[in-house]
């Protein structure tokens, strides 16, 4: 299994579409080991380009804190799982908490009042909104 995580300075970005990097993570399942971490920075953000961009990388899950719902559409369209609500954690924390049932997760912080409107971080500004 391939998760992909947005990250920003080493943890989890709480916005998908303004992370510096997203973090790849090979997993195997049965023996709950993390086999291979791998950063990629995403092309610009534009409406439905990471979604394809993460499809291209075969991942089969996103862990995120936050997502649009077109995007989320986009993702599980193609066969990728998507969890919202992480934690800004490191990555390796999240999906080591996730293969272990622990992860815990709150709502999908893209839809929560304000978090367009600037009451979010925008992971290091890499884009504008």
């Amino acid at each position: 299994m391939k998760i992909a995580i947005p990250t920003a300075e080493g943890l989890l970005c709480p916005h998908f579409g303004h992370c510096q990097e997203f973090t790849f993570l090979d997993v195997d399942t049965a023996e709950k080991k993390i086999l291979n971490i791998e950063s990629k920075v995403p092309p610009p953000h534009e409406p439905g380009v990471l979604p394809k961009w993460l499809e291209q990388h075969d991942c089969n899950l996103v862990i995120v804190g936050g997502m649009g719902q077109r995007a989320i559409s986009l993702l599980e369209n193609a066969g990728v799982v998507v969890v919202s609500g992480a934690p800004s954690k490191r990555p390796e924390d999240i999906v080591r908490d996730y293969l272990d049932g622990q992860l815990m997760v709150g709502g999908n912080l893209c839809s929560e009042p304000g978090f367009h409107a600037g009451g979010h971080t925008d992971c290091g500004n890499r884009h504008s909104h």
